[in-house]
């Protein structure tokens, strides 16, 4: 399957409420229409701490991060760029949101997700990541995936999912390259609470892995958001 993961800001005029009440009822009703539509997911960011890593943040400043599933990424297109709605989308978008870029992420699972009941008890952080300027996209591939083995000891790790990032539009419907939106992946941890998150990754195993992600990564900006499923 192939994800189409929405990076938005709120209009500077709307407060949290507002925007978090809009984006959830009217904007989540309409997008879920979307033809071939699979699952689409809305995580509302809630803090903006690092929280129990040392590593220099990106400057990327978001209000929430959309999920829609689709099969491929063709059908993802056509949903968003051909089809009837794609146009209501648009106008409906530029009503409430003060900024929108969109990527293309292929999944892959290293700690598989608990069901949606047993996920809604636990805390979500949602990270996005920057490799090192001397490291090439397939060199950063390969040392993400041996991170997760890294990730895999850590105690107290719920879930743990990859995102490398394989499309790009820092406008909607633009595609652009890797300069205008220098972004490689984007990171899906889940925990019980906070205290579980600061024991992670201040464990032993933790230091070894954050010490393995200085060996590829620039940045980290990491996010907690609340994650709800509106199909």
């Amino acid at each position: 399957m192939t994800v189409r993961m929405g990076l938005i800001r709120k209009k500077v005029d709307w407060n949290f409420d507002q925007f978090n009440s809009y984006w959830r009822n009217s904007h989540g009703a309409l997008a879920r229409r979307a033809p071939n539509l699979r699952e689409y997911w809305q995580n509302l960011v809630v803090d903006r701490l690092q929280r129990g890593i040392d590593f220099p943040r990106g400057p990327w400043e978001f209000d929430g991060f959309s999920q829609l599933w689709f099969d491929d990424a063709s059908q993802s297109k056509h949903a968003f760029q051909e089809s009837g709605m794609a146009a209501e989308l648009i106008k409906d978008e530029q009503h409430f949101l003060g900024d929108l870029h969109i990527v293309t992420a292929e999944p892959s699972v290293v700690i598989p997700t608990p069901s949606k009941e047993q996920r809604s008890a636990l805390l979500k952080r949602m990270s996005i990541i920057k490799r090192l300027p001397s490291m090439s996209e397939e060199d950063f591939r390969r040392e993400w995936k041996i991170h997760g083995d890294f990730v895999r000891k850590m105690s107290g790790v719920s879930a743990y999912r990859q995102n490398v990032i394989v499309g790009r539009e820092r406008i909607k419907g633009q595609p652009c390259g890797y300069d205008d939106l220098p972004i490689d992946g984007i990171v899906e941890l889940w925990f019980k609470d906070v205290p579980t998150l600061e024991a992670a990754f201040g464990s032993a195993a933790g230091q070894e892995t954050m010490a393995h992600a200085k060996s590829f990564l620039s940045e980290i900006t990491a996010f907690v958001v609340a994650e709800r499923q509106i199909l």
